[in-house]
């Protein structure tokens, strides 16, 4: 068990303070968790964690340890130190207790003041006591969670256990040496020998893992193949200037025999990371790689149409409702003198190709009459990779709505951050389909940069339906521990029930890093993240407008109840005081930016990552799809009557 105080703090009252006579004061506070140790010069007090900011009238989270003390720090605007107070969570926790797990006091302060605290004792728990019990005194049970959270994806490569990583430090390729960047998890990392990659450099490493088993199968397989073994030549080294190490890519940290460098090769790595090193001396992977794959690209291509062909071993048939009847034509051969009848078309998206020199690809048209067809995976063209899910895979093809304008992670990437009137737009668009889901009763919970779409004129539409929950209308409430972690609502962290309140914490989260580049909690692994989340207060720049900072603060609320988009009306926030919220919901104000789309097919807005790739059907496991009742997708298919044309990437 692990209780902790959750604190908010109001109602200053600076008293007859001499040093604010005369001023108009806007104070505001510091709270310092200090721990109480033993040492060489006795005992004292020690400052373990940050510093916090709370806002007035806003709550923050404190474990409680006996010896553990808060000093909250009163300051102003103009005026070093108005007042401060020191309070023993332990004896704060323990008037809780005896007061149906909350209470209310003034804070006496030095040397004048006083501000009114609220505080109410919860109780984590990982055991499977029933919660209804401390809910009835007040307390919190913290459940485990439920395995709905989307799990870290292992991509194994070289024998590495590469797994998305948020670094929290200027962090180095180890493969190309270039700086990496982005948001949320910026690359990956080997979870065996800690070796920090970019995302677009997996296919580019050659270094077995040192971490792995020294005689696996595959590590023999590569040795035997390449014949690499060379080592190092590390020695001490005194660095002048800042120095990064090139297999972790983290900084060289101390004032003098910092790190090793190799005699040979020049390559500098801490001294916990030499035995971890490859032996790749003067070998460059990224070339290495892309010679490699050069050779490797004949085989591939010989095998390609064989691999294909059993890819696409008995393909899923998607029929249509028996009102409508199939005519299908050989390419290139039109019935003489009769026109195209109307209807849904499939047409070949290779864009820029020479019309003149190639036959067109095949079409086929659905006559709106009473036919029928049956469409094969073999009546698509594989065009273009744009992405990867997290999920398994069933033969079960949706055709969707292409949007070619790319999604708001690939656009903020190229400028880092947005400005305020191309932000403001995007959050006020998304205010109008969040609050669209919410009147059906459907609580979205994955809202995040990678979801939020862009048509070819940079309107936003709200994509991955994955995680919804319906049904979700008056008091209804849910308790599944689900979302992505940077997004994910502490009411959910803490095992609460909850509805719709989550969705306008994730937009907090989302309009932070649109407007200022970065997520707004941090932590090394998700069990730091989500402490973050429950406890600290996000930074908030100097050059942050007051109207977006304020929006902002009464996002992240953590009381679900008193969160703006819950309570009161968001539309009518500062923020949003050019917008006319009905032209908008008609499409009538043009966006601040319009994605370069050169046709209906252009793929130029997604990540090259994936467009790199060859679009192909992934295998599927046959005895997995026998075993589920395929009754569920009988009568499946559905044509949408709006749609003229649809177009599979």
């Amino acid at each position: 068990m692990s209780p902790f105080l959750r604190i908010g703090l109001s109602n200053f009252d600076c008293g007859t303070c001499q040093s604010c006579q005369g001023e108009a004061v806007n104070p505001y506070c510091a709270v310092l968790v200090k721990e109480y140790v033993e040492s060489e010069n006795g005992q004292m007090y020690i400052q373990k964690k940050p510093t916090m900011y709370p806002p007035w009238d806003s709550t923050f989270d404190a474990h409680i340890n006996k010896g553990r003390v808060m000093q909250i720090i009163v300051k102003g605007k103009n005026v070093d130190l108005i007042s401060e107070t020191t309070v023993e969570l332990y004896s704060l926790a323990e008037r809780c207790r005896k007061n149906n797990g909350r209470t209310e006091v003034w804070l006496e302060l030095k040397p004048q003041g006083r501000m009114l605290m609220n505080a109410r004792y919860f109780l984590e728990m990982s055991d499977t006591k029933d919660m209804s019990d401390f809910e009835n005194e007040g307390f919190f049970a913290l459940h485990h969670r439920r395995g709905a959270i989307k799990q870290a994806k292992v991509h194994h490569v070289k024998c590495h256990e590469f797994t998305a990583t948020f670094f929290p430090q200027p962090t180095f390729c180890s493969v190309c040496h270039e700086f990496v960047w982005g948001l949320n998890k910026q690359g990956y990392q080997c979870r065996q020998c800690n070796a920090a990659i970019h995302k677009k450099c997996i296919d580019k490493v050659i270094a077995k893992c040192t971490g792995s088993a020294i005689n696996s199968r595959e590590t023999m397989f590569h040795k035997e193949r390449f014949k690499i073994d060379m080592p190092h030549r590390f020695k001490v080294y005194n660095y002048k200037s800042p120095t990064f190490c090139e297999h972790c890519g983290t900084l060289l940290w101390g004032l003098a025999r910092q790190g090793l460098k190799c005699d040979a090769c020049g390559m500098n790595v801490h001294h916990r990371c030499q035995t971890k090193v490859a032996n790749l001396c003067g070998i460059n992977q990224k070339l290495m790689a892309e010679a490699l794959a050069m050779i490797e690209s004949t085989q591939q291509a010989r095998s390609l149409r064989d691999s294909e062909h059993i890819f696409r071993e008995g393909p899923v048939e998607i029929g249509l409702p028996c009102s409508i009847k199939n005519e299908t034509r050989p390419p290139c051969a039109p019935t003489p003198g009769k026109k195209e009848p109307q209807g849904i078309s499939w047409e070949s998206p290779l864009d820029g190709m020479e019309k003149t020199d190639h036959p067109p690809e095949p079409v086929v048209t659905v006559q709106r009459a009473s036919l029928q067809l049956k469409l094969k995976i073999d009546d698509f063209v594989l065009h273009k990779m744009l992405g990867k899910g997290s999920f398994g895979k069933e033969n079960l093809f949706f055709v969707m709505e292409y949007l070619n304008g790319g999604d708001l992670m690939y656009h903020i990437q190229s400028c880092h951050k947005f400005d305020l009137s191309r932000a403001t737009f995007y959050a006020a668009e998304i205010i109008l389909g969040l609050q669209f889901l919410h009147s059906k009763g459907i609580v979205y919970r994955d809202l995040k940069l990678d979801n939020i779409l862009l048509d070819r004129d940079g309107h936003i539409k709200i994509a991955d339906f994955g995680m919804c929950k319906e049904n979700m209308l008056g008091d209804a409430k849910t308790n599944t521990f689900c979302g992505t972690p940077d997004y994910i609502a502490p009411e959910i962290l803490l095992g609460q029930k909850y509805n719709h309140s989550v969705d306008w914490w994730s937009f907090g989260v989302l309009l932070y890093e649109m407007l200022i580049g970065q997520s707004p909690f941090h932590g090394q692994d998700e069990e730091e993240l989500f402490h973050s989340i429950r406890m600290d207060n996000p930074f908030y720049p100097r050059w942050l407008e007051k109207e977006a900072k304020d929006l902002l603060v009464k996002l992240f609320v953590r009381e679900p109840e008193k969160r703006l988009g819950v309570q009161g009306d968001i539309r009518q926030h500062p923020l949003f005081r050019e917008i006319n919220w009905e032209e908008l919901e008609r499409k009538e104000i043009d966006p601040p930016f319009r994605p370069k789309v050169k046709s209906p097919y252009d793929c130029s807005n997604f990540d090259k990552e994936f467009l790199s790739e060859k679009p192909r059907l992934s295998f599927a496991d046959r005895a997995l799809i026998n075993s589920m009742d395929q009754n569920m997708f009988r009568n499946f298919s559905f044509i949408n009557p709006g749609m003229e044309t649809f177009v599979c990437s």
